[in-house]
């Protein structure tokens, strides 16, 4: 699960290391909300 929020938080990491094509940080911290989202309600669903 801790690998999805890496995949998200990866884009935001190159966005402010100036590394060309990565302009969008936004969107990757947009991606990692949802993902963790998603992945919070799974272990709260699999709780109850």
């Amino acid at each position: 699960m801790d690998g999805l929020r890496a995949l998200a938080v990866f884009p935001v990491v190159l966005y402010h290391a100036g590394i060309a094509g990565f302009g969008g940080g936004f969107v990757g911290v947009d991606v990692f909300f949802v993902i963790s989202g998603y992945l919070m309600a799974a272990v709260i669903i699999g709780e109850l």
